[in-house]
Parts: C-alpha cells; structure tokens; sequence
C-alpha cells in the first residue's frame, strides 16, 4: 500500500554496524512539504516458539544492555546474509537451548518498530524438542541461561517484568490462543 508516500530524496548514512546500519532520509510529503526520517536497517531476524514434551516453554534469559537488565524471551536471533530464516531459526534454537528440532513450522512475521526501523522477524513453532548430545556454542560475546516455563509460571514472570519484549509476549499468546500450552 503506498497511501501517504514519503518519496526519498536524499540518504545520508550516519552508521554502519554489525547488527544495524542508521541512516537519515530527506523525504518528501504528501502535501509537497519536506521533513526528514531517522531511519535504523535491519537485516531481520528469527524467533522460535519451543515446547517441551512436558509442554514448557523454553526461553533464554539473556541481559539487554538497551534496558540495562535480564529478561527472558524465546530462542531469537540476526538472519545472515543469504541465510534463510528456517535455517537461522534452527541455528538460533540449537545455538541457545542446546535443542533440535526436525519439525519447524512457520507461524507468521512482523515488523518490530515500523516507526523507525525495517526489522522483521520471523517467527517458528516446534513441540518436537530433541536434547543435543554436544550442544553447538553460541557466539562468544552472547551469554544466556535456558529456562524452561510451565504454563502456570507464565503470569507472575510478565507480572514481574522478567518476560517483557513484545515476541516473548506474542509467543505466549499464540500458544493460547492455539490451546498449545
């Protein structure tokens, strides 16, 4: 849908990193006026909704420098370049749960901060978790702790604001929703 066109102008790149890229556009308006768009690209990322045969959630509790503390949150993490993001989402699930899956099955993807951002993220479902006898090590500077919640855990941790980010909350929903958990 292109109601509302901004039409670029001008990019100027403020930042190039390893997980994101600013820039800032000149855009021009609908009305013919012109303003200017703090834009941050991204090149997408996976989640992974993860049951237990027990039916536990599984989540990594990870600490987020951005809100200066620890949360959980399910298996997620950056697609690579050219990478697929089934392929990443399994990556990711064996990386930080030391679990493979040989049923991974695509739910839906979303925009994280359309306001500002081009991030999307994929997300995948799998109640067929296998325990890897030598688990693959993640990335060195990325250190996480495996959780495993039951359904009745779920509540007091969004209460207590250790489950806070809007995938983990998304997750958690679909699971209800789908009388999975």
């Amino acid at each position: 849908m292109k109601k509302f066109e901004e039409k670029t102008l001008k990019t100027t790149k403020i930042f190039t990193g390893k997980v994101i890229d600013l820039q800032i556009d000149d855009v021009s308006l609908p009305n013919g006026k012109t303003s200017k768009r703090e834009l941050v690209k991204h090149p997408g990322a996976v989640a992974v909704i993860a049951l237990t045969p027990k039916k536990e959630l599984v989540l990594v509790e990870q600490y987020r420098k951005p809100l200066e503390m620890s949360i959980l949150e399910i298996p997620a993490g950056k697609i690579e370049p050219n990478e697929e993001p089934k392929i990443t989402a399994l990556r990711e699930l064996e990386e930080e749960t030391g679990f493979t899956t040989k049923n991974l099955s695509y739910i839906t993807s979303f925009y994280t901060s359309p306001g500002f951002a081009d991030e999307i993220i994929h997300i995948y479902y799998t109640d067929q978790l296998v325990e890897l006898e030598n688990p693959i090590l993640g990335d060195e500077d990325e250190f996480v702790e495996v959780h495993k919640l039951r359904a009745e855990e779920i509540e007091p941790a969004i209460k207590n604001k250790l489950i806070y980010d809007a995938k983990t909350l998304y997750a958690i929903q679909y699971l209800q929703l789908k009388n999975k958990y």
